[in-house]
């Protein structure tokens, strides 16, 4: 935290321990950022190519990675 105004605590908006999926998703989000792009179908394209699949085990769709989103609150 900084001693000047405006300041933001790390994971301040937090409710409990990011999970082991979680991380990983956000992990790979970034490589997929930074490699990919930051379009829906990059990102969706991207993380299918990495193996790094939906909660119920399939591949990503743009809408399944919407719902995803909304439901992490991301």
């Amino acid at each position: 935290m900084t001693d000047t105004w405006p300041y933001l605590e790390v994971h301040q908006s937090r409710t409990h321990e990011p999970s082991p999926y979680a991380c990983k998703l956000a992990a790979t989000l970034e490589e997929v950022y930074t490699d990919e792009g930051h379009e829906l179908a990059d990102v969706v394209r991207g993380l299918n190519a990495r193996r790094v699949h939906a909660p119920d085990g399939r591949p990503w769709t743009e809408q399944s990675f919407r719902a995803e989103m909304h439901r992490l609150g991301a």
